[in-house]
């Protein structure tokens, strides 16, 4: 299947091609995508997305698609699934590919590898290897493998590089049993590594990071941690204040915490209320019955705040359609012009028994009317105006005039 949507200025060019069958199908697409980009003029920014079926065709591939569009910069990678407009093909062959024109932006792109973790100590060592000073960085978009790159160190370094841009991406999926995933920049295949694109100028990005879990009982403050553990919770043992908490939820929501319990750890603890949003959420991965402490995936710290939360079908489309409301309050009239969905691959009909729910409410509720994404090994999205690395999350970087 070929969509294409052209916005009313003719700036815009989505194109998604979304095909489960063989590789040909999507030649024939690319060809004719080529004419009709010609008609719109050259593409300034383009996200590809194939699954990892396309793998051994994939060189091919994205030269194709960088040749069709006469990108400035084609950015993307493989995914266990792939996203479009409304749209999600999971373990099926698939493509998404998102052409852009964006009058007045500034695009710089840039591969990282491990060896650059080694070698970039300090902020001016990443700026000096992205070759871009942090007055032309509006925003980052950002795809790696993660099997071979140290994703998390990469945005940390890039986060401290360029403060206060947002910074939004995921991490390659593909063959599990091989560990085996591709980035793609411009007309180049990596199976490892990183690739990324600075966007400045007359656009930025707006991020909308859903977690996919509710708070339960309130919030507390951590008096004991060490470690991965939190000892105690306002001069109390941690699991006696965990087991307090389940005791006082309602039977119904008892029983989903009990399948589905996580930890939520602010990020501002001088906030007088908390919601969905400024918490980052955790595994809960142990307990000792005997100290009463709870083993989380993370480093709490003392006097930080913490509630639990649960993460289930219902709790995930709740908090992403909250966070895209309170986005589009934000917003006002300003439509994105585009949106690139980085959804973890424990979402999808997996967690909501439904194909399309991240894709269809994001199209739904703000009326992006081009969207493409994938389905990740983790996903890279700003809480709290930190930068952080996910899972079960939808990172959704949303393309607006910078100003909006």
């Amino acid at each position: 299947m070929v969509n294409l949507d052209f916005d009313a200025s003719g700036h815009l060019l989505g194109i998604e091609v979304l095909d489960a069958s063989a590789i040909l199908p999507v030649d024939e697409a690319l060809r004719q995508t080529s004419a009709l980009v010609a008609e719109a003029g050259a593409a300034d920014l383009v996200f590809l997305f194939a699954s990892h079926a396309y793998a051994e065709d994939f060189p091919a591939l994205v030269r194709r698609a960088y040749e069709a569009t006469r990108a400035r910069v084609l950015v993307g990678c493989s995914g266990q699934g792939v996203i479009g407009t409304a749209r999600e093909v999971e373990g099926e062959p698939a493509l998404a590919l998102l052409a852009l024109s964006l009058p007045g932006a500034t695009l710089r792109a840039a591969r990282f590898t491990q060896e650059t973790l080694e070698v970039c100590r300090q902020p001016a060592d990443w700026q000096r290897e992205a070759f871009v000073e942090p007055s032309e960085v509006n925003a980052w978009l950002v795809f790696g493998d993660p099997f071979r790159m140290d994703v998390e160190a990469l945005v940390g370094g890039l986060a401290a590089a360029y403060p206060g841009r947002p910074l939004v991406g995921g991490l390659a999926s593909g063959d599990q049993r091989a560990q085996r995933t591709h980035v793609f920049l411009d007309e180049r295949v990596y199976d490892e590594g990183a690739v990324a694109v600075a966007l400045g100028g007359a656009y930025t990005v707006r991020c909308v990071v859903s977690q996919g879990a509710e708070p339960i009982g309130e919030p507390w403050t951590i008096t004991g941690a060490r470690g991965h553990l939190v000892e105690t919770i306002s001069q109390r043992p941690a699991l006696e204040v965990l087991v307090s908490t389940l005791e006082a939820l309602p039977p119904e929501v008892r029983e989903r915490a009990q399948r589905n319990l996580l930890v939520g750890l602010a990020m501002d603890e001088r906030r007088a209320e908390f919601g969905r949003g400024d918490f980052l959420i955790r595994n809960l991965i142990g307990l000792n019955r005997a100290s009463g402490a709870l083993a989380i995936s993370a480093h709490p710290r003392i006097g930080q705040t913490l509630q639990f939360q649960i993460r289930d079908a219902r709790a995930a489309d709740e908090d992403l359609r909250v966070l895209l409301a309170r986005s589009k309050e934000m917003s006002g009239e300003q439509r994105p012009v585009a949106a690139v969905l980085c959804s973890c691959n424990g979402r999808g009909v997996g967690l909501f028994g439904e194909p399309d729910h991240d894709a269809r409410t994001l199209a739904e509720l703000l009326g992006v009317q081009a969207i493409a994404g994938f389905f990740c090994n983790g996903e890279i999205g700003p809480v709290g105006g930190r930068v952080f690395l996910h899972g079960y999350t939808a990172s959704i970087a949303l393309i607006v005039p910078a100003g909006a």
